[in-house]
């Protein structure tokens, strides 16, 4: 089927969901409430939306092919990882930490690491970078430095031992080119046309997470 109408059929899907499951007064989208077992299928939507499964600019027909076999064979975990990649934030703060999938996790001082299943992706974050190339974490005084950097290095090693077929493993710093494939799979909180918003910028015409859900409950809620 043409793409276009597989995306017509799931918005038409997720639609029809809202309307019947939530809570909402007709014709008032401010009203509009998913039960906590629904809560976080629209964003789960979203991110299918956005995914390499029904997005095939830039992919052959091979890669799209392989992509929505592997989807097909893999386990419901591993499905659900392809679909809505899993992002852990790491920094002097403490242990790492579950980050959101947005562009406001995108942070100069930290490190990002990103399991998409198809890659696994260490972002460094612009001042991480630089205190990097000054070679900082060789010295003993920035012992907790050099620990920082390690620690998804070997997080990202533990994947990959543990997955077949073995993910590209991308090491990337914050606005050099292989840091698209950590941002393309962000939602653009944070966009060229924003004002004054933190995190990192993401250069794209899609739609936010915010704006997605407003269309959601406009038209849920119709009557």
């Amino acid at each position: 089927e043409d793409i276009a109408d597989v995306l017509r059929w799931v918005d038409r899907s997720l639609i029809r969901l809202g309307a019947k499951f939530a809570d909402y007064v007709p014709d008032d989208p401010s009203s509009f409430r998913l039960s906590p077992e629904f809560s976080l299928f629209p964003q789960f939507i979203f991110h299918l939306r956005r995914s390499q499964f029904l997005q095939l600019f830039n992919s052959s027909p091979d890669e799209a092919a392989y992509y929505r076999y592997i989807l097909n064979k893999e386990s419901t975990t591993n499905s659900l990882v392809m679909i809505q990649p899993t992002l852990l934030s790491y920094s002097f703060n403490g242990p790492p930490q579950p980050a959101l999938l947005d562009s406001q996790s995108v942070r100069p001082d930290t490190i990002l690491l990103l399991d998409t299943f198809f890659h696994v992706v260490v972002f460094h974050g612009e001042t991480t970078a630089a205190w990097r190339e000054q070679r900082y974490h060789e010295q003993e005084e920035h012992a907790a430095f050099r620990n920082l950097l390690e620690a998804p290095q070997a997080d990202a090693q533990m994947i990959m031992d543990n997955r077949f077929p073995v993910p590209r493993y991308i090491v990337c710093d914050q606005h050099k080119s292989e840091a698209r494939f950590l941002m393309a799979k962000l939602n653009p909180s944070v966009t060229h046309n924003s004002e004054g918003a933190g995190g990192a910028q993401v250069f794209t015409d899609d739609v936010s997470l915010r704006v997605f859900m407003e269309h959601l409950m406009k038209l849920a809620v119709q009557s």
